[in-house]
């Protein structure tokens, strides 16, 4: 038995090859006209893209919203919890010519301004996302802390309390505002 010729068969094999492209080139027929659109198909598309993007949009500014809420409400009691219970020390030492006056003073002015500070710059780092009243309520607590610490700062055992009293009540109402606007756990 012989064997087929290399060049002989790849010489074959490229006619072949060309013979079928030929044919297959030649049954393929060019569509004239131009290319167009279904008007009401482009409207329909640009519908839904829209309505999907602002179902996105809507979806981040409810994320953000959440978050602020929660990183608000979240940090709120501890923080001002620690203002409430320095201030209430100071009150006793107050109340008691404790030797310790002084300082359980200014250790609960400061408190109550870190407390402020603290509340403040969540609000801030909550931007829009905040809702206004909750954003209110919280600033609400911010001033009156303020208010708290400085009329604190303003004490000694003979000054009058009614601006003490009266610093005492507002920021009790603010922090009870804000626990009453934040979601329970």
């Amino acid at each position: 038995m012989r064997l087929p010729n290399a060049r002989r068969l790849g010489l074959g094999c490229a006619v072949a090859a060309v013979t079928a492209g030929t044919i297959v080139a030649g049954c393929a027929e060019q569509i004239p006209g131009n290319p167009t659109t279904d008007p009401a198909e482009v409207a329909a598309y640009q519908t839904a893209a829209a309505a999907s993007s602002s179902a996105a949009a809507s979806s981040r500014a409810a994320a953000a919203r959440t978050k602020a809420i929660e990183d608000n409400c979240a940090q709120f009691p501890a923080t001002t919890g620690a203002g409430v219970t320095a201030y209430n020390d100071f009150v006793t030492a107050h109340d008691t010519n404790a030797p310790d006056y002084a300082a359980k003073r200014d250790g609960a002015a400061t408190t109550l301004e870190d407390a402020a500070n603290t509340v403040e710059a969540g609000v801030a780092a909550a931007t829009d996302a905040l809702p206004t009243d909750l954003a209110d309520k919280l600033t609400a607590y911010v001033v009156a802390a303020r208010t708290l610490a400085d009329e604190t700062r303003k004490m000694t055992y003979s000054s009058p309390v009614e601006g003490l009293n009266e610093a005492s009540r507002t920021i009790n109402q603010a922090r009870t505002a804000v626990h009453e606007a934040c979601p329970s756990r």
